[in-house]
């Protein structure tokens, strides 16, 4: 045994001292079972004290809506330098760097995310909906995750990039391959998926820098020519626009997947609130607000403490792991009456499934766009939603979502319709 594995070994092992005000737990939000189907564990942190932490993982847990939001908001304590995953990975982007720098990269990116920005793309945005939805309307068994949950977000972010047709099959093969890097895990298949994805991110940067260098993809309809129009502090380098698109892509592609999946397994395992939007189609927005609540496409991320942190009568220490848990936040019963039923008139625009504090969600306007779109779609043509098969769940720690979900829909009849089949010979 070298010495290297032997002190990763005694690292894994060591006890480290307990705060007074801590709970012991065995919750894992690393075990692929745990990861699969969190809910059920996250009732019995919810109903122990604030704080918790697993010794095996070295990690300081904190799942009540308060404390997770507090915990968003104190940046200046909690830092996302060392990362938002598990392991700890700095980089210099939107997601990993504490102010002041984030609100400098943030003023910059802002502008080409506002309600008012997203209007003059809203029709294309909505048409591209309209298109992926209608492939669901066949009667026939379909898998929503490849056929609208993927390709829709992807072909979105395409043309909001103004990628041109005759690159966008490529566009989604790289763009499939550099998602899957937020879904890799340490094992073989995890390492193969994380070279895969690499690898897609070389391809994507000689695709920019080409196109960049040629004055392409800067237009004023697209998001990268936002950007540089909107910047005030000097010209936005080719790499620095790159690395925006690599943040569009992880950030904005795989949450709006797993809303948009899941969304589906809502709606069939509760017809009664299909039947009340049917009756009340303006509550849409407000479905979409509680399905973000009800299954949170991102259930946590992590932070650093960079010096002591106090959580009621708990102090975290210094230098500590901590993991904020939207998903279980966003179930707290102090929050959220009966927060494992699904009600669509709930509207409750205080979740955290878009996080909170100075790193709010950038694409959440985007991804409510999209989901509105949608839903409506769903209101307007689908009478009910058949689960055919077992739901397949990625195991992501972070990203949870669907991998495979086939359904079959049954069509909607219009009034008018109705009307002509009741007077049909027989």
């Amino acid at each position: 045994m070298s010495a290297d594995t032997a002190h990763m070994i005694a690292r894994r092992v060591r006890r480290t001292p307990i705060p007074a005000g801590v709970a012991i737990t065995d919750f894992d939000p690393l075990d692929r079972e745990m990861a699969a189907d969190p809910y059920r564990y996250y009732r019995a942190l919810l109903a122990g004290p604030p704080v918790h932490f697993n010794q095996s993982r070295d990690i300081y847990i904190l799942s009540r809506y308060e404390d997770v939001r507090a915990g968003a908001r104190a940046s200046e304590i909690l830092s996302s330098a060392d990362g938002i995953a598990h392991s700890r990975m700095r980089a210099d982007n939107l997601l990993t760097v504490d102010p002041p720098g984030h609100t400098a990269m943030r003023k910059r990116a802002q502008p080409a995310f506002t309600r008012g920005a997203l209007q003059s793309w809203q029709a294309v945005i909505e048409r591209l909906c309209q298109e992926h939805t209608a492939a669901l309307f066949s009667g026939q068994s379909v898998d929503v995750v490849k056929t609208l949950a993927e390709p829709l977000p992807t072909a979105i972010i395409a043309h909001l990039l103004g990628i041109a047709d005759d690159d966008l099959a490529a566009f989604k093969e790289w763009s499939n391959e550099t998602v899957r890097l937020a879904s890799a895990n340490v094992s073989l298949s995890g390492l193969r998926q994380a070279g895969a994805g690499m690898r897609a991110v070389g391809r994507f940067h000689e695709y920019f820098s080409r196109k960049l260098k040629r004055g392409e993809l800067l237009n004023e309809d697209t998001v990268l020519g936002r950007l540089v129009a909107n910047s005030h502090v000097g010209q936005l380098s080719s790499d620095e626009l790159f690395f925006f698109c690599m943040l569009l892509l992880l950030a904005g592609n795989e949450t709006t997947t797993n809303m948009l999946g899941t969304l589906f397994l809502t709606l069939s395992a509760n017809p009664d609130q299909l039947r009340l939007l049917q009756a009340q189609p303006e509550l849409v927005p407000s479905a979409i607000e509680e399905q973000l609540r009800f299954y949170s496409p991102i259930q946590g991320l992590y932070r650093t403490a960079r010096s002591d942190y106090d959580v009621g009568n708990a102090t975290i220490p210094a230098g500590s792991r901590v993991l904020l848990l939207w998903g279980a936040a966003n179930r707290d019963p102090r929050q959220f009456d009966d927060p494992d039923q699904f009600r669509v008139d709930r509207n409750p625009t205080g979740h955290l499934a878009f996080g909170s504090g100075v790193h709010l969600c950038l694409g959440a306007h985007l991804a409510r766009l999209e989901g509105h779109t949608v839903l409506r779609e769903i209101v307007d043509h689908v009478d009910g939603i058949e689960i055919l098969g077992e739901p397949r769940w990625r195991t992501n720690p972070t990203l949870r979502g669907l991998e495979k979900l086939n359904v079959r829909l049954t069509r909607r009849h219009t009034a008018a319709q109705t009307a002509s089949l009741a007077d049909a010979p027989v």
